[in-house]
């Protein structure tokens, strides 16, 4: 892996944010690189680890914080929630997801688990962590993610166009300093341990639209997902 290989995607909308926190990146990607030769599956594969920032920075209307990519083999692809299209079962979280999304806004279920198509639509799914070892939940945060990520929250909340976070459970919710005065939509988290407990019922997505409108932002197409027809690895 290097670092090259890393931000190849990155869109260049991104690449003032990028240039400024390039001595952090090259120093995480070589604390992966390093896991790697140890010997321990990371995911997602290098051209996916900032899949969230291989779309356009000011498009960015809606945030969702997650905490680090699925551990589960195949499933992290670089967006938080999300999976590619081959991926079954679903994780029960984006389950969850799913179902908050029909009760609030009457949206079908989608057919797979791929939410590039929120992606493209403006909305930034980005992990605190963008790795992870392959069956161990948060076992790569300490190599600087979360300063990195620090920093993204930081250069979106300060552009000064609309935008709203999403912030899912208490680990997302301690980004919330980082926000300055972006309005926050809040809830329990959509894993099955807590989705009764404040997830189900909270309208995040009718929440976030009505908030947007409020601020002088376009809504977010929260049904493309739904809809969408092509394919994502």
């Amino acid at each position: 892996m290097n670092l090259e290989d890393v931000v190849a995607g990155v869109h260049e909308s991104w690449r003032p944010f990028l240039d400024a926190q390039r001595d952090l990146l090259a120093t995480i990607v070589a604390a992966v690189t390093a896991e790697s030769e140890a010997g321990h599956d990371i995911a997602p594969e290098p051209h996916a680890i900032l899949r969230a920032f291989h779309y356009p920075a000011d498009a960015v209307r809606a945030l969702i914080v997650g905490q680090d990519p699925y551990p589960t083999p195949g499933h992290a692809m670089g967006l938080a929630f999300s999976v590619n299209t081959r991926t079954h079962p679903l994780p029960r979280s984006l389950v969850n997801i799913f179902r908050e999304l029909r009760d609030d806004l009457g949206i079908a279920t989608p057919e797979n688990g791929d939410l590039s198509a929120w992606a493209e639509s403006g909305v930034m799914l980005l992990n605190r962590s963008l790795t992870v070892r392959t069956g161990h939940a948060g076992s790569l945060r300490h190599i600087g993610w979360d300063t990195f990520t620090a920093a993204a929250i930081r250069y979106l909340a300060d552009r000064g166009t609309p935008l709203v976070a999403i912030l899912w459970g208490a680990d997302a919710q301690r980004a919330a300093p980082l926000l300055g005065p972006v309005p926050i939509v809040a809830s329990a988290h959509p894993s099955p341990l807590s989705a009764h407990r404040g997830f189900f019922g909270s309208r995040p997505f009718s929440r976030a639209n009505a908030l947007l409108r409020e601020h002088g932002g376009a809504p977010i197409d929260w049904g493309s997902v739904s809809t969408a027809r092509h394919l994502h690895s």
